[in-house]
């Protein structure tokens, strides 16, 4: 891009670089004055330039902008924003704060960092994150490609970039520990395991200390720039080492067939609540940005974290808009999980809309067109969309897969017609779009509650040390201890655990839709009771590499189950098959410990179902035995050819899942299902 113009213009948003220097442009409505300064160094007290903008000759419409010739990528920046400082009104400007560029492309952190020198009265400079100007021309890509796995064929790994590879049980060098080239590093160990796509926890920049005293927020739920990847995760040190090392992350994860989706929040920022800092937003254009109550004097709280961006906002939904661009076309990644995303369905004022315009935006955007979609259809505030939120594209995490599911292998009455429901694809949530089934994201754990583990040891929480006094954190966990609270020697009880963990990876993985797994679930990692470790950074929440060696059978049982679906067909995703035309269709029937004798009663805990999978050649059974007693359950009839037991989560592994083709074969018409367990057998239709 070309610059001759010193005032320079309006668009793009940001720090553009030019072939003679850097364009910057900024929004804000109802600022005075815009300064721009430029840093030599990311603590500097005082800025090497300040640059006042002129509200006449560097304003356009409500855009300030000025060309700053003969300087180039790597320019550390900020803003100071002059105007009214009236609360009560929504005016919260603060010209002795220096401002994040809300489109900045990088963010540099200085070592002294103070979240609370931006909360108080007087200059923050030297304590302030600056922005960074980045070319995101300057890279070479080679032959990367999105590898556009069918929704199919996918599985999902939510994972966490540092906690991957932060403990020093990794193995890997401590300079990358904890860092996006640390997870490439690690990359075997995701191929081995047979996933397809990574769902990375927050990785724009974020601010570690949006968190109780002496704690870090370890999650990342805390975001203070849309296009910036968090520099914590890089192993270099220099402002601009950041970009590069993700996108290296991201090459080397496509080359090896691995999808990068982001977990994004466009929900809130870290600037949280009128007693919060001012870090960007709230001193460029407080009223622009945030939805505010009581006249603008408060924030709505509709994200539980102190404020609501104001994401229907036309501003702000260009933003959204233009952030996920950014992501999708200079650093390449292929969809998008939307944290709390019923907030994006909010108008100003906070009332849900019908058709929530920034949520068709990002639907319909050409540029967006074929990247994953993945909402989590709720907010804190009690709007709940599962089943019902808006658009075509938009796949939405299952919250009711994951209730119902712990349900049934807890042994909760009247589980049974709801698990019934989950197992083909929730047609009583989504059979009303006529969508595809992997319009569901199967889910039993994720980062947000119990890890699998823990799932089956604890029945409560135990969040002492978020120094919250337990009162953080779900108090309703659907979890069942197996007889014990927290670790046990007793070997039934650990086998029952094990079997356990094994029943709701097979359940998750089987069930139509789209699976999703946590990160050390595979090897039954645990956070000792902890359902909220969002403030833990820490071996609580690493991942333990160690685990590999103490429940190698379930790496194993977890390996052979992602095997198998990748092995799937996509010829019924390519046609776009519906949900509800798929099960129409199919050769199925519903089934208890007697063929077609289903019991749908309270007290029941067990089902059975049985199916064709046409474009597979293969008839299967599936038998779902949550009750506390063994059960024989008939099999249909064998003689096109015999039955192959495929799984048996009872047995001793190897014998808890086979590989596919060298499954043993089960010749009786009946089968005996061990108490709470999940059986899997199939034949060929062919008579093979």
């Amino acid at each position: 891009m070309s610059q001759t113009n010193v005032l320079g213009q309006s668009a793009p948003l940001g720090a553009t670089v030019c072939e003679d220097g850097v364009n910057f442009s900024i929004y804000s409505r109802s600022a005075k004055g815009v300064d721009l300064l430029l840093f030599d160094h990311v603590d500097a007290a005082t800025a090497t330039r300040s640059i006042s903008l002129d509200p006449t000759a560097n304003r356009t419409y409500h855009y300030w902008h000025t060309f700053v010739p003969g300087i180039k990528t790597g320019q550390l920046y900020g803003y100071r924003v002059h105007g009214p400082s009236v609360p009560e009104v929504g005016q919260r400007f603060d010209h002795e704060k220096l401002l994040l560029d809300p489109y900045g492309r990088a963010c540099s952190v200085p070592p002294g960092y103070s979240r609370d020198a931006a909360q108080q009265p007087g200059d923050n400079t030297s304590t302030a994150m600056k922005s960074v100007v980045v070319d995101p021309g300057v890279y070479d890509w080679e032959d990367d490609a999105p590898p556009q796995r069918p929704a199919s064929q996918t599985i999902i790994y939510e994972m966490h970039v540092r906690g991957f590879t932060r403990n020093p049980n990794s193995g890997i060098d401590e300079s990358k520990r904890g860092t996006y080239a640390g997870l490439i590093e690690k990359l075997p160990y995701l191929v081995d395991l047979g996933i397809t796509a990574v769902e990375l926890l927050p990785v724009f920049q974020f601010d570690a200390f949006d968190a109780p005293p002496g704690k870090t927020n370890y999650w990342g739920y805390a975001p203070i720039s849309f296009f910036s990847p968090h520099a914590a995760y890089a192993s270099r040190p220099e402002p601009l080492g950041v970009i590069d090392e993700f996108r290296d992350m991201v090459k080397a994860l496509h080359r090896a067939g691995i999808e990068v989706i982001l977990d994004v929040v466009f929900n809130h920022t870290a600037e949280g609540n009128e007693y919060g800092p001012t870090l960007s937003f709230r001193g460029i254009d407080n009223a622009t940005y945030y939805m505010l109550e009581n006249g603008g004097e408060r924030y709505a709280n509709y994200s539980g974290c102190g404020n609501t961006l104001n994401a229907n906002n036309n501003v702000v939904r260009r933003m959204i808009l233009d952030s996920l661009r950014y992501w999708v076309q200079e650093m390449h990644v292929d969809g998008f999980r939307f944290d709390l995303a019923s907030i994006l369905s909010r108008d100003t004022n906070g009332y849900p809309l019908p058709n929530p315009p920034v949520l068709w935006d990002i639907e319909s955007d050409p540029t967006l067109a074929g990247t994953k979609l993945f909402a989590e259809a709720w907010d804190a505030a009690g709007l709940y969309q599962v089943g019902n939120f808006v658009g075509d594209a938009w796949r939405e995490w299952n919250g009711r897969f994951r209730d119902d599911v712990r349900d049934f292998f807890r042994g909760a009455p009247g589980s049974v017609t709801k698990v019934a429901d989950r197992v083909v694809g929730s047609p009583q949530l989504y059979a009303h779009k006529r969508r595809e089934a992997e319009q569901s994201i199967n889910f039993v754990t994720c980062h947000d509650g119990f890890t699998l583990n823990d799932l089956v040891s604890y029945n409560d929480k135990h969040n002492e040390d978020n120094n919250e006094n337990n009162r953080d954190g779900e108090n309703h966990n659907r979890s069942w201890n197996c007889g014990v609270e927290g670790p046990t020697d007793d070997p039934v009880i650990n086998e029952l655990r094990n079997r356990q963990v094994k029943n709701f990876l097979a359940i998750t993985m089987f069930s139509l839709g789209v699976p999703m797994f946590l990160m050390g679930d595979e090897v039954r990692r645990t956070q000792h009771g902890n359902n909220n470790a969002y403030c833990q950074d820490n071996e609580l929440s690493w991942f333990d590499w160690d685990d590999l060696e103490r429940y190698p059978d379930v790496r194993r049982f977890f390996t052979h189950l992602c095997e198998r679906r990748s092995q799937r067909s996509m010829h019924v995703e390519n046609q776009r098959v519906s949900l509800v035309d798929m099960l129409h269709e199919a050769q199925k029937a519903w089934h208890g410990v007697k063929l077609n004798e289903p019991d749908w009663g309270e007290d029941s805990h067990t089902v059975a179902f049985g199916g064709m999978l046409k474009q597979q050649g293969l008839i299967f059974h599936l038998i779902l035995n949550a009750y506390w007693e063994p059960l024989q359950f008939e099999l249909p009839n064998s003689n096109i050819s015999p039955w192959r037991r495929w799984i048996d989560t009872s047995l001793d592994s190897p014998d808890d899942i086979c590989p596919w083709k060298q499954a043993p074969r089960w010749d009786q018409n009946s089968y005996r299902a061990a108490d709470r367990s999940v059986v899997m057998l199939y034949k060929h239709c062919d008579g093979s």
